[in-house]
């Protein structure tokens, strides 16, 4: 019970220090009763079959076969939270999409975009090479601009601090362009005044300035390549409840034709169709937010998580008439310190 409170409390912690402890709370937890609950789940069902066979005069080993299954998945759960925590968080990988746009500048054809999000950098506790493993597989996309979709922190803007120059690193010949997502606003936090919270945000915002970030808040910027050009849109965090809703479509785009090529950046996927689909022609929006809950299955054939039950659209490309979506799954972790099945992502999208 102490432990379940412990990890309970974690989204409120006072100070950065304290993620090392809440995250390794939370593995504990999964390592010892998820691989229990399975375990239990099968040779309950197992029992129960058998029964039931006897009460109708079957002859069967069904307990016993339950009984082996179970064992099995229990130990190989074990191993697979293990990996995940030890080396599933850091394998990072490249994914790569070309999307047709019928209205697509001629001169943009064949520009890359490479995408990262959520990268919570609290949660590497300082581990530089870490996160230069994951942003050498970006630098190598050879994008011709970079978009960070927001996350940049779990809630602190000095978590961001020690990656300055490692950020600052990375350049494309448009630019680098970023927006805010859920947890950078620091509304997880205990603030002893409301100018203690803007000071925090002012940090934020200095330190995307001197990695070398453009932060889109809610406003759009012209793109321009041999005299042809597309809007870049960046809106703050608009979420279902309980996530605020900083995000303003109207503002971001006044000063945008709608008829111009539009790659819209906001955090949230949700957003795309209560929002976004009705009320723009945005041709491509970039999301991040739901980690694929870094947990679930991901093949070329198939994918599930958990977390479509709250987001629909969860992980990679989505399309509706024209306009599609592409939600990154996520750089960095949080909570669980790992990811089973669901890998760190950098997304390229090359434009055609």
């Amino acid at each position: 019970m102490a432990l379940l409170l412990a990890i309970i409390r974690w989204p409120r912690i006072k100070h950065s220090g304290s993620y090392r402890f809440s995250f390794s709370l939370f593995g504990i937890f999964l390592m010892i009763y998820l691989p229990k609950l399975i375990f239990t789940l099968i040779f309950l069902t197992g029992i129960l079959l058998s029964t039931i066979s006897s009460l109708l005069g079957i002859n069967n080993s069904l307990k016993s076969y339950a009984l082996l299954i179970a064992l099995a998945l229990f130990v190989l759960l074990i191993l697979a939270l293990a990996d995940a925590m030890l080396f599933g968080r850091f394998r990072f990988k490249t994914r790569k999409y070309s999307i047709r746009f019928d209205r697509l500048p001629p001169a943009f054809k064949g520009f890359k975009i490479a995408q990262i999000s959520d990268m919570h950098l609290g949660s590497f506790f300082g581990n530089k090479k870490a996160v230069q493993k994951g942003l050498k597989k970006l630098i190598d996309a050879r994008a011709d601009l970079i978009v960070f979709t927001g996350d940049l922190v779990n809630n602190y803007a000095s978590e961001a601090k020690p990656y300055i120059s490692v950020l600052a690193n990375l350049s494309a010949p448009y630019g680098k362009y970023a927006i805010l997502g859920n947890h950078d606003y620091a509304d997880y936090s205990h603030w002893k005044s409301p100018q203690a919270k803007a000071a925090n945000m002012k940090l934020l915002y200095d330190i995307h300035n001197k990695s070398g970030f453009h932060l889109l808040l809610n406003e759009s910027i012209w793109i321009e390549k041999e005299g042809q050009k597309m809007a870049l849109t960046g809106v703050e965090n608009w979420g279902k409840p309980p996530f605020h809703q900083y995000g303003n479509l109207d503002l971001a785009r006044k000063e945008i034709d709608p008829e111009i090529f539009n790659i819209l950046l906001s955090h949230d996927p949700s957003h795309w169709k209560a929002r976004i689909l009705p009320n723009t022609k945005a041709d491509l929006t970039l999301s991040g937010h739901t980690h694929g809950m870094q947990l679930g299955i991901d093949l070329p054939f198939f994918k599930w998580s958990p977390v479509k039950w709250r987001y629909p659209e969860w992980a990679g490309l989505y399309r509706q008439g024209q306009q599609w979506l592409n939600v990154n799954r996520g750089f960095g972790y949080i909570g669980f310190p790992g990811r089973m099945g669901i890998r760190p992502e950098i997304s390229v999208i090359e434009l055609n």
